[in-house]
């Protein structure tokens, strides 16, 4: 599928799916944040790669069980699903880790803020891989969101530049993940279950091989908390989430740009920016990191208002004499 025939498809879906899938992205993203705030902060696990592990063996285990009940469908194993997929793998396992060991290392609100910088770097990648231009309008928001970043990163007072190395490498992987997913779900070849399946499949072992040869998977073993039914609770509804961001990404990538699903994670951190001063316990307040973060909404809200006006949707350089039908929603 061409860079244009996707954009087509983008500018054609009904409304209705593209507001659906992006909400349902929306929920996912802002619960898994929480569940693994607590897991990883608030009972002090030591293991994000050992966690992700378990995110991943959910998604393998869930999506093969739907394919032999004929629930959903992707194809069989062969020789040329590796160079389908390549360098997914690769950017979903960097996703992983780098977000989860961030997400273990920052206050909320900073976790939130920071995370910003992935939309200016799935703009840039759309305009490289994909081929697509995005009006002013747009632009213009996208930096608004980063300058409200720049302003709160600035004045943090809880500063942790292992969290902060962790989380803009998020960001690019995040960028990444989601130029190349919308490139690689044609239905024709993989589909979104098989990207999904062959990811976590083709990174489970060697993401295993990391854990075992840091200490990772140790220190999750010798963990105390393993008898606790409330941990486990939480460790069981982190590995589902894992499962169900990864499904919800894919299916907003599909309805809509991978600049739009970026934003969407942007404007569902509003709550966990918020929330985190309220009940994190680790918000260090500021002026200038309200003020930055205040700057941020506004950005993401008003990219919000432009695309419900439907002027988001990208267009290639050649598009201006015959423009893609606009989306009613």
């Amino acid at each position: 599928m061409s860079a244009g025939q996707a954009a087509g498809e983008a500018a054609a879906a009904p409304a209705l799916p593209r507001v659906l899938s992006a909400l349902f992205y929306g929920t996912c993203s802002f619960l898994i944040v929480l569940v693994n705030k607590a897991l990883l902060s608030a009972y002090s696990f030591p293991s994000p790669v050992f966690l992700g592990i378990g995110q991943m063996a959910a998604t393998i285990l869930i999506l093969y069980v739907s394919k032999l009940n004929n629930i959903v469908h992707f194809p069989d194993f062969d020789k040329s699903i590796p160079v389908k997929l390549f360098p997914l793998p690769l950017i979903y396992v960097g996703n992983h880790i780098s977000g989860l060991s961030s997400t273990s290392k920052l206050s909320l609100p900073m976790f939130a803020v920071l995370r910003k910088f992935t939309i200016p770097l799935t703009l840039l990648l759309e305009i490289i891989i994909l081929g697509k231009w995005y009006p002013l309008s747009i632009i213009v928001s996208v930096f608004a969101i980063i300058l409200g970043a720049f302003i709160a990163a600035g004045s943090d007072l809880s500063f942790n530049l292992e969290g902060y190395i962790f989380v803009l490498l998020n960001d690019i992987f995040t960028a990444a993940n989601g130029v190349y997913t919308k490139q690689k779900i044609d239905p024709k070849e993989l589909g979104k279950y098989g990207v999904l399946f062959y990811n976590a499949c083709f990174m489970v072992v060697p993401t295993a091989i990391i854990s075992f040869s840091t200490g990772d998977f140790q220190q999750a073993i010798h963990f105390q908390h393993w008898t606790n039914f409330l941990f486990l609770f939480q460790f069981a509804l982190s590995c589902l989430l894992g499962f169900l961001l990864m499904y919800s990404t894919v299916l907003c990538s599909h309805y809509n740009s991978a600049l739009t699903t970026t934003v969407v994670g942007a404007i569902k951190n509003i709550s966990i920016a918020y929330i985190g001063m309220l009940i994190g316990g680790d918000y260090i307040f500021s002026v200038l990191n309200f003020i930055g973060l205040n700057i941020c909404m506004a950005g993401g809200l008003r990219y919000s208002f432009l695309t419900l006006r439907g002027s988001s949707q990208p267009a290639r350089p050649g598009d201006e004499e015959n423009p893609l039908p606009a989306s009613k929603s």
